[in-house]
């Protein structure tokens, strides 16, 4: 939801480096820093905390009211950056940015398809792909949406949704270059079997040993069923 606020408490800290990081993060503790008008400050956030704080309605483009050391000021910010542990998946350093909510920021939003199941393309059995699924806006921080939802409901085989066709919510301006791809319906994929092609010989030996076993089986049907048949015969000739 835009315009979503949250409350951040972070701790100032007065060392930085691997070694303290390490520490911080053994005691579930998030190393960070605070960029804003001044010099940067080191902090570190609660990671229970933070967690909550961008899984919430706002999700990453929350506004974060960030009191450092229960400070009754708060730092308007957001999210600027932050970086994953490749094994486990947590938070391991973060990023906040202070703002100004009277000026516009720039932002990673996240484009959602809808009405993807209707598509008469894809009931058709067309492929639906989306090559873009996020677009950078411009936007007063309050007015930075959650998502971009696309409606492609009326999509065809062979149609292509651009970025120029995208409805960006009123005070929000698509910074992408218009005619980026952002969903395409294609024909499905037929695969066709190869044909088994015979080399060069190979039809006239087919052919040569088909004929030879018809020979074997035309002779095999002539043949006298008893071997000694014509031996008998002579012999009844001499009595009589």
């Amino acid at each position: 939801m835009a315009g979503e606020r949250t409350k951040l408490n972070v701790q100032a800290r007065e060392r930085v480096g691997s070694r303290e990081a390490r520490r911080l993060r053994r005691e579930g503790l998030v190393p960070g820093v605070l960029y804003g008008r001044g010099e940067p400050v080191a902090i570190c956030v609660p990671e229970r905390e933070l967690r909550r704080a961008l899984t919430g309605e706002g999700g990453l483009h929350a506004i974060l009211d960030v009191e450092i050391g229960g400070a009754e000021e708060s730092h308007a910010s957001i999210l600027k950056e932050y970086q994953l542990d490749p094994v486990r998946g947590g938070v391991t350093h973060v990023d906040l940015q202070e703002v100004r909510l009277d000026q516009p920021i720039h932002a990673a939003v996240a484009v959602q398809l809808s009405g993807a199941d209707a598509a008469p393309g894809v009931r058709e059995g067309g492929v639906l792909s989306q090559p873009l699924r996020e677009l950078s806006v411009e936007a007063l921080p309050l007015e930075v949406p959650e998502h971009l939802l696309v409606d492609v409901s009326g999509m065809l085989t062979g149609d292509t949704l651009r970025v120029s066709d995208v409805v960006a919510p009123e005070g929000v301006t698509l910074l992408d270059d218009p005619e980026s791809v952002v969903a395409t319906v294609t024909a499905p994929t037929r695969v066709v079997e190869p044909e088994v092609a015979l080399e060069e010989g190979e039809g006239e030996l087919v052919e040569g040993a088909e004929a030879a076993e018809g020979e074997a089986a035309e002779g095999a049907s002539g043949a006298p069923s008893e071997p000694g048949a014509d031996a008998a015969g002579d012999q009844g000739a001499v009595e009589g």
